[in-house]
């Protein structure tokens, strides 16, 4: 990709020890640490919610703590999909392994989802995107964004049994809070605001915020909220990916002119109908097909970087055959597109069982659906992924402990290893790392990769401890 991508995934568990979930998400974490297992722990306090203890930084160059109650993972900063979907399926396999050695495979599971069927509660996925500080954030541009990630649910939705009728309606001519039995999206419920800084109580499908956790001069951080959390890899692959390109285009500023009139009730009203027809209103008052606007920017990625690498060329003729099928025949896209996989999968579940979809055996199964152990996935063994967007199993094992190479994440890594066994006190964050004694350790170029500048630093920091 032509620029820094990480994930942040906030998994959903399911126990069935009476002290509920904080009780074994506290145990994992702390596994995951304990005589730096697989990373450094935190030694301060990060914030009011962020106590020592509550995370830390991970040798793999990614970050694992506690969320509001949910065991969050974060990769580290990533350059290809190839690496995100190591380093996201990374998280997944390390608390997979952390429940067997605690043995508590078989009363806890983390599951890979956005909704609580039982308190109707919602919990993220997080897409961040570096993007460059001279891209033209023009109105027209913001827009156009905003309408691609309104619309991209059609192949980036997770898939919902079920409603939060009226969870945030805004309006009284809101009609998407009347109960649907399945939908596209599962934050589409929750999203009522296209602009806004925050990230609770007022999600938004774009987030304001401004914090690059790079050179602010020269980056910003597109931070996502609205996306769900994706299951098969193609479906992840084609959300990081577009995502990615349609950035490109902006920072170009090729973007297609497209306005929708209100992005959050064409978000949850398109979630609301998987059968179609997935009409957009338009600012000048016209209904456009959504998947032929997302064709507009796949067209327009096509133009402008075809022939670029191998990566973009597969990546753009995925997308476009992706929107194809999407049009004609979506069956196609089983095991490649979650919420189409799902639905499938019910479907036929529920005519073997002679059940409807208000029957609360489909809501259990929607969460077995995204269970991270392959064992009880319903989604892993249906899925159907590209040669080239299949890493080896000796990769995705190396993912655990070994940072990407070719970001900043890799300097992380080392100097964090160097450490571990020294007696200092020691400050571990995305663009610096800071030990008694010594200056900090700037990380703002994201890009850079090579450890040598870490090195002069670690020998000026062991040089302090020896005198």
């Amino acid at each position: 990709m032509n620029r820094i991508v990480g994930i942040e995934t906030e998994y959903g568990c399911l126990t069935t020890d009476q002290t509920g979930p904080p009780t074994a998400v506290g145990r994992v974490r702390n596994w995951i640490f304990a005589n730096q297992r697989y990373g450094l722990p935190d030694t301060h306090q990060r914030d009011w919610d962020e106590p020592a203890g509550n995370g830390g930084f991970l040798f793999n160059g990614g970050r694992a703590y506690v969320d509001m109650g949910h065991l969050e993972y974060c990769t580290p900063e990533c350059m290809n999909l190839v690496d995100l979907l190591r380093y996201d399926r990374a998280g997944d396999s390390i608390l997979l392994e952390a429940l067997h050695d605690l043995r508590l495979q078989d009363q806890v599971s983390f599951i890979r989802n956005n909704v609580d069927h039982y308190s109707g509660a919602t919990f993220g996925c997080h897409e961040n995107y570096l993007v460059r500080r001279t891209a033209p954030l023009t109105e027209p541009n913001v827009l156009s964004l905003l309408a691609f990630l309104t619309l991209r649910q059609l192949y980036t939705g997770a898939g919902r049994v079920g409603s939060t009728p009226g969870s945030e309606i805004r309006t009284e001519g809101d009609k998407s809070g009347t109960p649907c039995p399945y939908q596209i999206s599962q934050r589409a419920d929750y999203i009522n605001n296209d602009l806004f800084e925050w990230v609770q109580f007022n999600r938004a499908i774009i987030n304001t915020r401004d914090e690059p956790l790079a050179d602010a001069r020269r980056f910003r951080r597109l931070h996502l909220l609205h996306g769900d959390t994706s299951v098969l890899p193609s479906t992840l692959l084609l959300k990081a990916g577009t995502t990615s390109l349609v950035l490109d285009l902006l920072e170009i500023d090729h973007l297609p002119k497209v306005v929708l009139a209100d992005a959050v009730l064409s978000f949850r009203s398109i979630s609301h109908q998987p059968d179609g027809p997935w009409l957009a209103p338009l600012m000048d008052g016209s209904l456009a097909d959504a998947v032929e606007i997302l064709g507009l920017y796949a067209s327009a990625a096509r133009s402008e970087f075809r022939g670029r690498d191998a990566e973009t060329d597969f990546l753009i003729d995925t997308w476009q055959r992706t929107l194809k099928e999407l049009s004609t025949q979506p069956e196609l896209l089983v095991g490649q597109i979650d919420w189409i996989t799902k639905r499938w999968l019910f479907k036929h579940f529920m005519a073997q069982e002679d059940i409807a979809w208000t029957d609360p055996w489909l809501r259990s199964q929607d969460l077995e659906f995204h269970q991270i152990d392959p064992s009880r996935s319903l989604a892993l063994p249906l899925a159907v992924t590209p040669a080239p967007w299949q890493p080896s199993e000796s990769s995705f094992a190396e993912a655990l402990t070994t940072a990407p190479k070719n970001t900043r994440a890799n300097i992380r890594s080392v100097v964090m290893r160097q450490i571990a066994p020294l007696a200092c006190r020691y400050f571990v964050d995305w663009e610096i790392v800071d030990a008694e004694g010594v200056n900090s350790l700037n990380l703002i170029n994201p890009f850079e990769h090579d450890p040598i500048m870490a090195e002069y630093w670690l020998n000026g920091l062991k040089g302090t401890l020896r005198t």
